[in-house]
């Protein structure tokens, strides 16, 4: 019998471990060495943050202004912002730095520059000369002393009093301002300078002196079109007083019971007419003050017997024009019925005997009446209304019968319905927006204007970029729209509604007990989007997915396939040591071949178990009729999570989809579930822990399920190999909908009804909180980084927080029960690659590589069948690797790069029409049809090679080399915040890794070493809009929804914000103003046209003195020459200047050069003159001069 040597043994394992920590040290080298080897050409000079353009409608607008010369339409808003529009394609987007409301513009019309009135007292003159507006003055009023005892009290308990500018006027071609405020008072400023003339108009000169109260804020102001020395001045009261500027007293003064809104001129000037706020119109003669010539009740009912019309809504506003050939227009907005409740706000034109009521989808802000002729004293010739509404802006044809709308070309319906959420793809395949624009063209409308869209000024930029951009936006409609977003403009190429699935409840009382959600319930969450297939997946805020294929024939689908999954998972508490053992794996049956399972047109089910409870029920129902699917994205496959033993199914939190591997897959806080949507089958459906098999670090153990719930299956445990059977590989899916319902106690008492009905209760209110959440864009959250690190736990670890911040770590769960006792590990990243899997491959395989919001990463691999009919015959075996790796903070992305470092494409098929007939397939299928696509650059891969996986979390990102699993490089990206939004992009032939965090800073940094590039503090997170909606993309773009009404485009790229100035539209152009109208030879004769001011004899400081310094503050802006000069950058802008340059000193050189010449010919002059007088007195003595 030999002897055991415990010391051999012991010598033995020295051996195996100091050679295998040796093998592993100079592997980790050598891939350091190759990992070294890789070029990074990005460095921090080729990354600049910089705006780029604003798209949409203007967010809460106020005011509205049109230069009928230059044909630039400006639009402000109650944040300070101010939008200007010309031509389709050429917008620009400004702000004012104190962001007070925007209560008045005024163009200096066809001079290139714009003043606004801002409720802070400011007036601000815009040069509009250049691409990107600038502040030229700015003059600060300040308030008036003259206050009333209760205005002052009112000041010093701090409560904010009403404007200080009530109305603005600027004559035409003149370059004094009219500014009237709410005391009554009209101060004079000079626009080229921006300083107050000493002339005032003082309210207690202008009214009455037997007047014993106080007119009010200043309405109206403009001159008579025929006579510039008279102004007509309204008061709020009612008071119409005619100024003479130059006798300095009031002419006439007009005076009715209503208070006044607007007043508008008869193009005459011998008539004006006014709105008041009983609805009447009254039409004054000037020179008959006593009583109106005419009142009129526009929507007033005419009583009988002689007797006054019922009072109306107050008429906000009204506009006189008139043409030469026809009667005048009288347009106006308001005036309707009291009794007309319900009733939409209406834009009236009257026209004659005509009257036409246009109703509007919103209330209406503001209107102007577009005219041929500039000139106020001359035939309007109206064409066309700009209506601005709340969340619209209308432009109404006059010219045309029945006053049909032009069709708008901005991209203002963004808001159509609120959008909830936004992806962003740049350097798309050339051929995809033809083809999203030519089915989007059939869905256009029809009945608009014929005419040109008359808001035609400026020009378009002289530089564009050279690849595509397309922007989706899902919306709380369920709908999808997508934009072309290239060369800097947006326009729309086709809308998706996904909600014409679903059958749709007439009214509340209607709709299915088993919704999730009160308002919206088709609302989009999430969309992935192959761009090559052009195969298209959504995931719904009522746990449904929807598989979209894209298509240019018309079909019409007679059952609609669907799948339902149960998606629960329960644990035990992780403090009970009385946890029950995991349920066993489900044993081959009947479900084993995935062609028996049919699709199902519309859920089977029973929708409540024998306790109650709803169970297998989805929360949409399908239509059960055909469904006819115009050309565009025709749905291939609709997927719904139902109800689980009277839990909802829970929000999905991410969403991936492959078209070369025909899945699909989801996940959410319960677990993840993936489909092949070629066979219409179930895959994988396993809670989260159960993809941990027995290597769960959290030592969480499965409970033992409820009766009805469904064995898990289709992983086996991590430990036991990777070859698994294939029946055991997918999910039973034939008896999914055919199990028996929970089985409850029939002597259930009444206290445990009373428990389950206050339970359902519960769970129907944490619903109806997200849903709110997603729909609502008003609600505004501020994060911290104490926030952050609770995001971060599990959940039991959280303290109590709020539904809105449940939902924003994605892992929204409406059961109080799971929020407070289990752990709920959401997924939230998935991502379908082929790279290898285990530390032990030669070669690349198909695989899914698994986020979750603990930090684990996990990899399941694919084994996929060959393509073509075995492709549709054959199942796709699914098993675990074994593979899991950490970060700090849930994933958020991954990608892989090859051993050049450039990126590598998920594997994907080209698109092909697949609507053809029989013929034609079979004829086209050798051609057209290939088998299962792998990246060219894993595909070329020689064994020896390698690939680096790129992950990044809230909290840091990773670097792994692979098959290694070595952690090549890590960069903690936030310690006190995190990370909303991360994207591995492509850059300048390369690659980076771009983030956006909670505290408002914009990163960037190199891959594969993770050098941070760019840190930049822009925007921090105030709501869960810009969470929700901020995304990177390729080359340097980025966008967010910056407001509910516009998109905001950004660029990281020091290229872009070079060529931006070159890119963006003028709009100013030179164009000659019209000519004044001929007087004629009588007028001219006798006087009777118009009759021309000298204000600057009138309001000059010679004439009127200085006003007094402490009545406004005058600050010059940076839109100077000094402030252009300084703004000024990029290529082009440093040759202007040097350009700029070199001509003042070739001026001053040529100037230098002239007086030198100057000087030598005066010198010649002296010396001939001196020479002369030289000789003249040469020979004559002192006694001869």
């Amino acid at each position: 019998m030999r002897k055991f040597n415990i010391r051999k043994v012991l010598d033995g394992l020295t051996a195996v471990s100091s050679s295998s920590s040796a093998s592993s040290s100079s592997q980790q080298q050598q891939s350091g060495n190759r990992e070294s080897d890789i070029p990074e050409t990005l460095q921090s000079e080729h990354f600049q943050l910089c705006k780029t353009v604003r798209h949409g409608f203007p967010y809460q607008p106020s005011a509205l202004a049109f230069d009928p010369v230059q044909k630039i339409l400006a639009i402000g808003t109650q944040t300070g912002a101010l939008r200007l529009f010309g031509r389709p394609g050429v917008e620009c987007y400004c702000q004012h730095d104190s962001e007070a409301a925007v209560i008045q513009l005024q163009f200096l019309i066809n001079e290139g520059a714009l003043v606004s009135a801002l409720a802070d007292d400011t007036l601000h003159l815009w040069n509009l000369r250049q691409k990107r507006p600038a502040i030229l003055h700015s003059l600060k009023f300040n308030r008036e002393r003259q206050r009333s005892t209760q205005k002052q009290t009112e000041k010093e308990a701090g409560i904010r009093l009403d404007k200080w500018i009530t109305f603005c006027h600027l004559p035409f071609q003149s370059k004094w301002l009219y500014v009237g405020t709410e005391r009554g008072n009209i101060h004079i400023v000079n626009v080229e300078s921006f300083t107050l003339s000493g002339y005032v108009i003082m309210w207690n000169k202008a009214i009455e002196l037997s007047s014993k109260s106080h007119p009010g804020p200043v309405v109206h102001i403009s001159d008579n079109p025929m006579d510039e020395g008279k102004l007509l001045i309204g008061y709020e009261s009612g008071t119409v007083v005619l100024w003479d500027l130059k006798s300095k007293k009031a002419d006439y003064r007009y005076t009715h019971d209503e208070a006044i809104h607007s007043v508008a001129w008869h193009h005459e000037g011998k008539q004006f007419i006014c709105s008041h706020s009983d609805g009447t119109l009254t039409i004054w003669n000037i020179k008959s003050p006593a009583k109106p010539l005419q009142t009129i009740t526009p929507h007033g009912k005419q009583l009988k017997d002689g007797k006054k019309p019922e009072p109306c809504k107050p008429i906000l506003k009204v506009e006189y024009k008139t043409a030469r050939a026809g009667e005048p227009f009288i347009i106006l907005s308001g005036g309707l019925s009291y009794d007309t409740v319900g009733r939409r706000p209406c834009l009236t034109v009257m026209h004659g005997k005509s009257t036409a009521v246009l109703e509007m989808d919103y209330s209406i802000v503001d209107f102007l009446t577009l005219c041929e002729t500039p000139y106020p004293n001359d035939f309007q010739e109206p064409y066309a209304v700009v209506v601005l509404l709340e969340k619209d802006l209308v432009v109404i044809d006059l010219a045309q019968n029945g006053y049909p709308i032009f069709e708008n070309p901005y991209p203002l319906n963004i808001h159509e319905s609120p959008v909830t959420c936004c992806e962003y793809f740049a350097d798309c395949p050339a051929d995809l927006i033809p083809a999203l624009y030519s089915v989007g063209a059939r869905q256009k409308r029809q009945g608009y204007s014929k005419k040109e869209w008359p808001i035609s000024g400026g020009n378009w930029g002289s530089v564009t970029q050279s690849y595509p951009e397309i922007i989706i936006t899902g919306h709380a409609d369920g709908s999808i729209k997508f934009w072309d977003a290239s060369a800097i403009t947006l326009q729309v190429l086709y809308k998706l509604k996904t909600a014409k699935v679903f059958e749709k409840s007439r009214s509340k009382d209607d709709r299915p007990n088993t919704d999730i959600v009160d308002e919206d319930p088709y609302a989009i969450q999430i969309i992935s989007w192959c761009l090559e297939s052009r195969m298209l997946c959504i995931a719904g805020v009522s746990a449904h997915v929807i598989i979209y294929r894209f298509s240019k024939q018309e079909v019409t689908t007679e059952v609609i396939p669907m799948l339902e999954v149960r998606l629960l998972y329960e644990i035990n508490d992780i403090d009970s040591p009385d946890g029950e053992q995991a349920p066993p794996l489900p044993t081959p049956g009947t479900g084993s071949n995935p062609q028996s399972i049919a699709p199902q047109s519309h859920p089977s089910t029973s929708s409540s178990s024998s306790d109650g409870l709803r169970d297998n029920v989805p929360c949409l129902k399908i239509k059960s009729s055909p469904l006819k699917q115009s050309a565009g994205y025709q749905i291939e496959l609709v997927i719904q999570l139902v109800w689980v033993s009277g839990e909802p199914p829970q929000q999905i939190t991410s969403l991936a989809v492959n078209s070369a591997y025909g899945l699909v897959v989801f996940g959410n806080c319960n677990g993840t579930a993936m489909v092949d949507y070629l066979q219409k089958t179930v895959l994988l459906n396993l809670g989260t822990i159960e993809l941990y098999g027995s290597n769960d670090p959290y030592r969480r153990e499965p409970r033992s399920p409820r009766k009805s719930r469904q064995p898990s299956g289709g992983l086996c445990d991590i430990n036991e190999g990777t070859t698994v059977p294939e029946d055991r590989c997918k999910s039973p899916t034939s008896d999914q909908h055919t199990r028996s319902p929970r089985s409850g106690s029939p002597n259930n008492s009444d206290d445990d009804d009373q428990k389950m009905n206050n339970f359902i209760e519960k769970v129907k209110t944490k619903g109806r909180k997200f849903s709110k959440m997603v729909a609502n864009d008003i609600d505004i959250f501020y994060f911290s980084a104490k926030m952050s690190r609770k995001l971060s736990l599990p959940t039991e670890l959280k303290p109590d927080l709020d539904v809105r911040d449940n939902s924003f770590s994605r892992s929204r769960s409406s059961s109080v029960t799971s929020i407070d006792k289990e752990s709920r590990e959401a997924i939230s990243a998935l991502h379908f690659c082929e790279t290898f899997t285990r530390k032990a491959d030669t070669s690349p395989s198909p695989c899914l590589w698994v986020g979750t919001t603990l930090g684990t990463v996990l990899v399941i691999v694919l084994n996929l069948p060959p393509g073509g009919e075995q492709r549709l015959s054959q199942p796709v075996i699914v098993s675990p690797s074994g593979t899991i790796l950490r970060l700090k903070g849930a994933i958020l992305r991954m990608a892989f790069l090859d051993t050049t470092g450039s990126l590598v494409p998920p594997a994907r098929e080209p698109w092909r029409e697949h609507n053809v007939s029989e013929d034609k397939d079979e004829k086209d299928k050798s051609k057209k049809r290939r088998p299962v696509s792998v990246s060219p650059s894993s595909s070329s891969q020689e064994i020896s090679e390698n690939q680096y996986a790129v992950i990044c979390s809230e909290k840091q990102a990773k670097v792994i080399s692979l098959p290694s699993q070595n952690c090549i490089h890590k960069q903690n990206i936030t310690e006190t915040s995190f990370v909303l939004r991360g994207d591995i992009v492509a850059l300048s032939n390369s690659s980076c890794l771009a983030c956006f965090c909670a505290n408002g800073h914009i990163m960037t940094f190199s891959l594969p070493s993770l050098r941070p590039l760019l840190d930049v503090y822009y925007l921090p997170l105030t709501n869960m809009r810009i969470a929700r909606t901020f995304c990177f993309t390729n080359n340097g773009q980025a966008s967010y929804l910056v407001s509910p009404t516009e998109i905001q485009r950004i660029t990281y790229s020091q290229e872009t914000c070079e060529n931006l100035q070159e890119m963006l539209g003028e709009l100013f152009t030179p164009v000659e103003t019209p000519e004044a109208p001929n007087r004629g030879f009588f007028k001219g004769l006798f006087g009777g046209g118009a009759q021309s001011l000298d204000r600057e004899e009138l309001f000059g400081e010679s004439a009127s003195g200085k006003a007094s310094r402490s009545l406004a503050q005058h600050i010059p802006g940076p839109g100077g020459i000094e402030g252009v000069k300084g703004s000024a950058s990029g290529v082009i802008g440093e040759l202007a200047r040097a350009r700029i340059a070199l001509d003042e000193r070739g001026q001053k050189l040529g100037e230098l050069d002239e007086r030198t010449a100057a000087m030598l010919s005066s010198a010649d002059s002296f010396s001939k003159h001196a020479h002369e007088m030289m000789m003249k007195y040469k020979d004559k003595k002192w006694y001869q001069f």
